[in-house]
């Protein structure tokens, strides 16, 4: 099974552009922080600047947060950047003449949904804000 990191990754370039908003703000340098390729870090950031999250000035690598980070919701840079998949998944290949099998991915549906739905509720309270403060914090207590 595969993984998506792509909002972890959003969010670590995010947290980057303000931490470090007086430092290298080059593709290669957040890549090197996420140990990333630096074009990953280049399609994450036209996702976010799309979405009005930053900005960047072309042929000058100065990415900037475009609102003040406890303006900007895990929520909104999850809508973001381009995901083709909703948070759980369910296994599409099951044996429908078994009684499990047959109803699993009906029930599941509507359990995931009710899931989701919590999940999206809460990402919409955490900011951008919360989770730098909480590196920031991390950091200071090493």
């Amino acid at each position: 099974m595969k993984y998506s990191y792509k909002l972890s990754d959003a969010i670590h370039l995010l947290s980057y552009l303000d931490i470090y908003k007086d430092g290298d703000l080059s593709s290669k340098a957040i890549a090197n922080s996420i140990e990333s390729n630096p074009s990953i870090i280049r399609q994450l950031m036209s996702d976010l600047r799309k979405a009005g999250i930053i900005e960047t000035q072309k042929g000058k690598a100065a990415p900037a947060l475009k609102k003040d980070p406890k303006d900007i919701s895990l929520y909104d840079i999850y809508q973001a950047i381009n995901m083709d998949h909703t948070l759980l998944h369910i296994d599409p290949k099951t044996n429908p003449k078994c009684i499990v099998g047959g109803n699993i991915q009906q029930s599941l549906n509507h359990f995931y949904d009710e899931i989701e739905d919590f999940a999206y509720t809460r990402m919409k309270q955490i900011t951008l804000a919360d989770v730098i403060g909480d590196i920031l914090e991390r950091e200071s207590n090493k």
